[in-house]
Protein backbone atom coordinates (compact mmCIF):
# COMPACT_ATOMS: atom_id res chain seq x y z
CA UNK A 1 0.00 0.00 0.00
CA UNK A 2 3.11 2.27 1.10
CA UNK A 3 4.41 1.65 -2.98
CA UNK A 4 1.22 2.44 -4.44
CA UNK A 5 0.62 5.42 -2.61
CA UNK A 6 4.30 6.68 -3.21
CA UNK A 7 3.53 5.71 -6.70
CA UNK A 8 0.62 7.86 -7.05
CA UNK A 9 2.26 10.92 -5.33
CA UNK A 10 5.16 10.56 -7.54
CA UNK A 11 2.69 10.35 -10.67
CA UNK A 12 0.62 13.47 -9.51
CA UNK A 13 3.90 15.55 -9.05
CA UNK A 14 4.57 14.90 -12.57
CA UNK A 15 1.67 15.81 -13.74
CA UNK A 16 1.99 18.94 -11.68
CA UNK A 17 5.27 20.15 -13.27
CA UNK A 18 3.86 19.31 -16.35
CA UNK A 19 1.00 21.57 -15.66
CA UNK A 20 3.47 24.08 -14.56
CA UNK A 21 5.44 23.72 -17.48
CA UNK A 22 2.27 24.39 -19.52
CA UNK A 23 1.46 26.98 -17.86
CA UNK A 24 4.69 29.22 -17.94
CA UNK A 25 5.16 28.55 -21.83
CA UNK A 26 1.88 29.74 -22.29
CA UNK A 27 2.71 33.16 -19.90
CA UNK A 28 5.54 33.54 -22.02
CA UNK A 29 4.12 33.04 -25.27
CA UNK A 30 1.32 35.67 -24.19
CA UNK A 31 3.76 38.31 -22.96
CA UNK A 32 5.69 38.47 -25.63
CA UNK A 33 2.87 38.34 -28.42
CA UNK A 34 1.75 41.35 -25.83
CA UNK A 35 5.33 43.34 -26.15
CA UNK A 36 5.14 45.06 -29.10
CA UNK A 37 8.50 46.41 -29.50
CA UNK A 38 9.75 42.59 -29.26
CA UNK A 39 7.53 41.33 -31.45
CA UNK A 40 7.83 44.20 -34.31
CA UNK A 41 11.82 44.00 -33.60
CA UNK A 42 11.52 40.17 -34.22
CA UNK A 43 9.20 40.33 -37.47
CA UNK A 44 11.77 42.82 -39.03
CA UNK A 45 14.70 40.33 -38.29
CA UNK A 46 12.68 37.46 -39.43
CA UNK A 47 12.12 39.16 -42.92
CA UNK A 48 15.78 40.39 -43.42
CA UNK A 49 17.72 36.93 -42.03
CA UNK A 50 15.36 35.24 -44.85
CA UNK A 51 16.33 38.04 -47.16
CA UNK A 52 19.91 37.39 -46.55
CA UNK A 53 19.36 33.01 -46.44
CA UNK A 54 17.20 32.55 -49.84
CA UNK A 55 18.00 35.50 -51.60
CA UNK A 56 21.25 34.09 -53.22
CA UNK A 57 19.39 31.57 -54.23
CA UNK A 58 16.34 33.88 -55.56
CA UNK A 59 17.94 36.28 -57.62
CA UNK A 60 19.69 35.45 -60.90
CA UNK A 61 23.03 37.48 -61.32
CA UNK A 62 26.16 37.11 -59.80
CA UNK A 63 27.64 39.61 -57.39
CA UNK A 64 31.21 39.87 -58.60
CA UNK A 65 30.02 39.74 -62.19
CA UNK A 66 31.11 43.35 -63.75
CA UNK A 67 29.10 44.79 -66.79
CA UNK A 68 30.81 48.11 -67.77
CA UNK A 69 28.03 48.87 -70.68
CA UNK A 70 25.68 48.68 -67.82
CA UNK A 71 27.15 50.72 -65.14
CA UNK A 72 24.98 53.17 -62.72
CA UNK A 73 21.40 52.35 -64.44
CA UNK A 74 18.23 53.40 -61.93
CA UNK A 75 16.16 50.83 -60.94
CA UNK A 76 14.24 48.90 -64.08
CA UNK A 77 12.76 45.90 -64.78
CA UNK A 78 16.16 44.68 -65.29
CA UNK A 79 17.90 45.72 -62.39
CA UNK A 80 15.27 46.27 -59.76
CA UNK A 81 17.52 48.55 -57.69
CA UNK A 82 19.90 49.52 -60.57
CA UNK A 83 23.56 48.88 -61.06
CA UNK A 84 26.84 50.10 -59.13
CA UNK A 85 29.33 51.91 -60.83
CA UNK A 86 30.96 48.53 -62.06
CA UNK A 87 27.64 47.49 -63.80
CA UNK A 88 27.04 44.86 -60.91
CA UNK A 89 23.42 44.49 -59.65
CA UNK A 90 22.89 46.08 -56.70
CA UNK A 91 19.85 44.09 -55.39
CA UNK A 92 22.50 40.81 -55.52
CA UNK A 93 25.24 42.87 -53.58
CA UNK A 94 22.95 44.07 -50.97
CA UNK A 95 21.59 40.93 -50.56
CA UNK A 96 24.76 38.97 -50.33
CA UNK A 97 25.89 42.02 -48.45
CA UNK A 98 23.38 41.25 -46.33
CA UNK A 99 24.94 38.09 -45.19
CA UNK A 100 28.62 39.34 -44.45
CA UNK A 101 27.30 42.46 -42.55
CA UNK A 102 24.90 40.35 -40.40
CA UNK A 103 27.89 37.85 -39.63
CA UNK A 104 30.04 40.50 -38.81
CA UNK A 105 28.16 42.13 -36.14
CA UNK A 106 26.45 38.27 -34.64
CA UNK A 107 30.45 37.24 -34.46
CA UNK A 108 31.24 40.67 -32.82
CA UNK A 109 28.57 40.49 -30.38
CA UNK A 110 29.00 36.40 -30.01
CA UNK A 111 32.94 37.56 -28.53
CA UNK A 112 31.90 40.18 -27.00
CA UNK A 113 29.60 38.46 -25.35
CA UNK A 114 31.70 35.54 -24.23
CA UNK A 115 35.12 37.21 -23.37
CA UNK A 116 33.12 40.27 -21.96
CA UNK A 117 31.11 37.26 -19.51
CA UNK A 118 34.17 35.85 -18.27
CA UNK A 119 36.20 39.46 -17.50
CA UNK A 120 33.31 40.69 -15.71
CA UNK A 121 32.39 36.99 -13.66
CA UNK A 122 36.34 37.15 -12.38
CA UNK A 123 36.60 41.20 -11.94
CA UNK A 124 33.72 41.05 -9.73
CA UNK A 125 34.45 37.85 -7.80
CA UNK A 126 38.00 38.49 -7.26
CA UNK A 127 39.18 42.51 -5.94
CA UNK A 128 42.62 41.68 -7.31
CA UNK A 129 41.39 41.54 -10.22
CA UNK A 130 38.68 43.95 -10.38
CA UNK A 131 41.72 47.00 -10.02
CA UNK A 132 43.35 45.59 -12.89
CA UNK A 133 40.76 43.99 -15.28
CA UNK A 134 39.00 46.98 -14.94
CA UNK A 135 41.36 49.51 -15.53
CA UNK A 136 42.65 48.02 -18.96
CA UNK A 137 38.85 48.16 -19.87
CA UNK A 138 38.27 51.91 -18.49
CA UNK A 139 41.65 52.84 -20.89
CA UNK A 140 39.78 50.84 -23.86
CA UNK A 141 36.59 52.82 -23.29
CA UNK A 142 38.29 55.93 -23.04
CA UNK A 143 38.95 55.44 -26.52
CA UNK A 144 36.41 56.32 -29.13
CA UNK A 145 35.40 53.19 -30.64
CA UNK A 146 35.99 53.99 -34.43
CA UNK A 147 39.13 55.38 -33.71
CA UNK A 148 40.24 51.96 -31.93
CA UNK A 149 38.45 50.37 -34.36
CA UNK A 150 40.52 51.97 -37.60
CA UNK A 151 43.77 51.50 -35.41
CA UNK A 152 43.31 47.73 -34.73
CA UNK A 153 42.37 47.23 -38.60
CA UNK A 154 44.84 49.34 -39.62
CA UNK A 155 47.33 47.01 -37.42
CA UNK A 156 45.64 43.90 -38.06
CA UNK A 157 45.15 44.14 -41.72
CA UNK A 158 42.14 44.82 -43.88
CA UNK A 159 40.49 41.28 -43.86
CA UNK A 160 36.88 40.67 -42.75
CA UNK A 161 38.04 38.28 -39.77
CA UNK A 162 40.19 41.32 -38.36
CA UNK A 163 37.12 43.85 -38.52
CA UNK A 164 35.75 41.12 -36.62
CA UNK A 165 38.77 40.68 -34.11
CA UNK A 166 39.56 44.51 -33.93
CA UNK A 167 35.14 45.37 -33.20
CA UNK A 168 34.98 42.11 -30.69
CA UNK A 169 37.84 44.25 -28.83
CA UNK A 170 35.47 47.21 -29.01
CA UNK A 171 32.64 46.16 -27.52
CA UNK A 172 34.08 43.57 -24.65
CA UNK A 173 34.74 46.24 -21.59
CA UNK A 174 31.58 46.92 -22.33
CA UNK A 175 30.12 43.48 -21.79
CA UNK A 176 32.56 43.09 -19.03
CA UNK A 177 30.96 46.17 -17.09
CA UNK A 178 27.30 45.02 -17.58
CA UNK A 179 28.33 41.41 -16.30
CA UNK A 180 30.95 42.57 -13.16
CA UNK A 181 27.77 44.57 -12.21
CA UNK A 182 25.64 41.67 -11.92
CA UNK A 183 28.29 39.56 -10.20
CA UNK A 184 29.04 42.17 -7.77
CA UNK A 185 25.16 41.88 -6.70
CA UNK A 186 25.00 38.10 -6.77
CA UNK A 187 28.24 37.65 -4.79
CA UNK A 188 26.65 39.36 -2.10
CA UNK A 189 23.55 36.95 -1.81
CA UNK A 190 22.68 34.66 1.09
CA UNK A 191 22.69 31.75 -0.83
CA UNK A 192 26.54 32.57 -1.92
CA UNK A 193 27.88 32.94 1.26
CA UNK A 194 26.28 29.29 2.18
CA UNK A 195 27.90 28.05 -0.67
CA UNK A 196 31.44 29.00 0.42
CA UNK A 197 30.46 27.51 3.95
CA UNK A 198 29.87 24.31 2.64
CA UNK A 199 33.59 24.57 0.79
CA UNK A 200 32.75 25.09 -2.66
CA UNK A 201 35.14 25.72 -4.99
CA UNK A 202 35.54 29.34 -7.00
CA UNK A 203 34.97 27.92 -9.91
CA UNK A 204 32.07 26.29 -9.05
CA UNK A 205 30.44 29.05 -7.60
CA UNK A 206 31.28 31.36 -10.44
CA UNK A 207 29.84 29.38 -13.44
CA UNK A 208 27.41 27.38 -11.81
CA UNK A 209 25.55 30.42 -9.54
CA UNK A 210 27.06 33.29 -10.41
CA UNK A 211 26.77 33.08 -14.25
CA UNK A 212 23.40 31.87 -14.60
CA UNK A 213 22.37 35.74 -12.97
CA UNK A 214 24.03 37.12 -15.33
CA UNK A 215 22.87 35.68 -18.50
CA UNK A 216 19.27 37.98 -18.90
CA UNK A 217 21.44 41.71 -18.91
CA UNK A 218 24.23 39.71 -21.33
CA UNK A 219 21.65 38.57 -23.79
CA UNK A 220 20.10 42.05 -23.48
CA UNK A 221 23.49 43.86 -24.38
CA UNK A 222 24.20 41.46 -26.72
CA UNK A 223 21.46 42.34 -29.23
CA UNK A 224 22.54 46.07 -28.54
CA UNK A 225 26.04 45.15 -29.84
CA UNK A 226 24.73 42.91 -32.76
CA UNK A 227 23.41 46.80 -33.69
CA UNK A 228 26.48 48.79 -32.90
CA UNK A 229 28.94 46.49 -34.70
CA UNK A 230 26.44 46.27 -37.71
CA UNK A 231 26.72 50.62 -37.75
CA UNK A 232 30.31 50.38 -36.93
CA UNK A 233 31.47 47.97 -39.42
CA UNK A 234 29.14 49.92 -42.01
CA UNK A 235 31.28 53.31 -41.11
CA UNK A 236 34.56 51.44 -41.14
CA UNK A 237 33.91 50.06 -44.61
CA UNK A 238 32.35 53.57 -45.49
CA UNK A 239 35.94 54.90 -44.50
CA UNK A 240 38.11 52.34 -46.83
CA UNK A 241 39.15 50.28 -43.68
CA UNK A 242 36.06 47.79 -43.18
CA UNK A 243 35.21 44.78 -45.23
CA UNK A 244 37.61 45.06 -47.94
CA UNK A 245 36.25 45.02 -51.67
CA UNK A 246 35.11 42.74 -54.10
CA UNK A 247 33.28 41.34 -51.22
CA UNK A 248 29.81 42.93 -50.94
CA UNK A 249 28.54 44.56 -47.52
CA UNK A 250 26.12 46.97 -46.48
CA UNK A 251 29.32 49.51 -45.67
CA UNK A 252 31.41 49.04 -48.92
CA UNK A 253 28.53 49.55 -51.12
CA UNK A 254 27.93 52.98 -49.27
CA UNK A 255 31.61 53.58 -49.75
CA UNK A 256 31.07 53.14 -53.69
CA UNK A 257 27.83 54.64 -53.30
CA UNK A 258 29.82 58.10 -52.01
CA UNK A 259 31.69 58.66 -55.21
CA UNK A 260 28.92 59.11 -57.25
CA UNK A 261 26.14 59.77 -54.65
CA UNK A 262 24.32 62.74 -57.28
CA UNK A 263 24.15 60.58 -60.21
CA UNK A 264 23.24 57.33 -58.37
CA UNK A 265 21.30 57.85 -55.34
CA UNK A 266 19.96 54.66 -55.38
CA UNK A 267 23.23 53.10 -54.60
CA UNK A 268 23.10 54.96 -51.28
CA UNK A 269 19.85 54.65 -50.46
CA UNK A 270 18.63 50.77 -50.71
CA UNK A 271 21.60 49.45 -48.11
CA UNK A 272 21.56 52.82 -45.92
CA UNK A 273 17.34 51.63 -45.47
CA UNK A 274 18.62 47.80 -44.60
CA UNK A 275 20.74 49.02 -42.51
CA UNK A 276 18.54 51.32 -40.40
CA UNK A 277 15.85 48.88 -40.52
CA UNK A 278 18.30 45.86 -39.02
CA UNK A 279 19.25 48.33 -36.38
CA UNK A 280 16.24 49.57 -35.76
CA UNK A 281 14.44 45.86 -35.31
CA UNK A 282 17.66 44.67 -33.13
CA UNK A 283 17.02 47.82 -30.72
CA UNK A 284 13.64 47.14 -30.54
CA UNK A 285 14.33 43.03 -29.99
CA UNK A 286 16.96 43.88 -27.22
CA UNK A 287 14.13 46.32 -25.41
CA UNK A 288 11.31 44.28 -25.67
CA UNK A 289 14.23 40.71 -24.01
CA UNK A 290 14.45 43.44 -21.11
CA UNK A 291 10.81 44.06 -20.36
CA UNK A 292 10.61 40.96 -20.85
CA UNK A 293 13.33 39.44 -18.12
CA UNK A 294 12.61 42.59 -16.15
CA UNK A 295 8.66 43.43 -16.29
CA UNK A 296 9.43 45.82 -13.01
CA UNK A 297 11.84 47.84 -15.18
CA UNK A 298 9.01 48.40 -17.80
CA UNK A 299 6.04 48.57 -14.57
CA UNK A 300 8.00 52.12 -13.15
CA UNK A 301 8.85 53.40 -16.15
CA UNK A 302 5.25 53.49 -17.41
CA UNK A 303 4.17 54.52 -13.57
CA UNK A 304 6.56 57.80 -14.47
CA UNK A 305 4.89 58.03 -17.96
CA UNK A 306 1.70 58.64 -16.03
CA UNK A 307 2.94 60.81 -13.59
CA UNK A 308 4.82 63.28 -15.78
CA UNK A 309 1.28 62.99 -18.23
Amino acid sequence: MDALGSNARSVELSQVKQTLKQEQRRLLLRRFLSNTLMLTGSIILVVIMLIAILGPYLVPYDPYEMEPANRLQPPNAEHLLGTDNFGRDLLTRIIYGAQVSIGVGFSVALISAVFGMVIGLYSGYYRALDQVLMRICDGLMAIPGILLAIALVAALGPQMENVIIALGIVFIPYVARIVRSATLVVREETYIEAMKAQGASATRIIWRHIAPNTLAPLVVQSTFIFADAIITEAALSFLGAGVPTPDPSWGNILYDGKLVIFKAWWMTVFPGILIILTVMGLNFTGDGIRDLVDPHANLSFKRKKKKRS
